[in-house]
């Protein structure tokens, strides 16, 4: 299960810098990461986000300006941030967190390229929602 991989270094100290919208988390390996909140909450590893199997992703747009309101520890294993935009079902585990931050380069260039290919700018409001996104279709 994410964050209970005992070979991922655990955070020493985490740092919410609501200015630059961006979380610094330094690393048992000496590593130290500021990860943009726009990132976390575009790549946020909910179901909402993520969708409940491949190529149900929910691509996210308008986040360039999200803040993190809240940060709350989950167990010794994550942190749930509540982002400005409401989102809080995202449980970010150490690992998880690691994995953005040491990415986040690669991570940047798929959602370029992700917007690209779904014809949007990072920017744009996302659609309202219709009714439940795992409800059933109609045929």
């Amino acid at each position: 299960m994410a964050g209970l991989d005992k070979t991922t270094p655990t955070p020493q100290d985490i740092t919410v810098h609501s200015q630059s919208r961006v979380l610094q988390i330094s690393f048992s390996d000496g590593s130290d990461f500021r990860i943009p909140f726009e990132l976390m909450r575009v790549f946020s590893p909910s179901a909402e986000v993520q969708g409940h199997g491949p190529g149900q992703e929910v691509l996210q747009t308008g986040k360039r300006e999200v803040d993190i309101v809240a940060l709350e520890p989950v167990g010794n294993y994550a942190v749930q941030p509540t982002f400005s935009d409401g989102h809080d079902s995202g449980i970010f585990s150490w690992d998880y967190l690691y994995f953005l931050g040491s990415q986040q380069d690669a991570l940047w260039a798929d959602y370029q390229q992700r917007l690209l290919q779904a014809g949007v700018d990072r920017d744009a409001a996302m659609p309202e929602k219709a009714g439940s996104a795992c409800g059933s279709h109609s045929h």
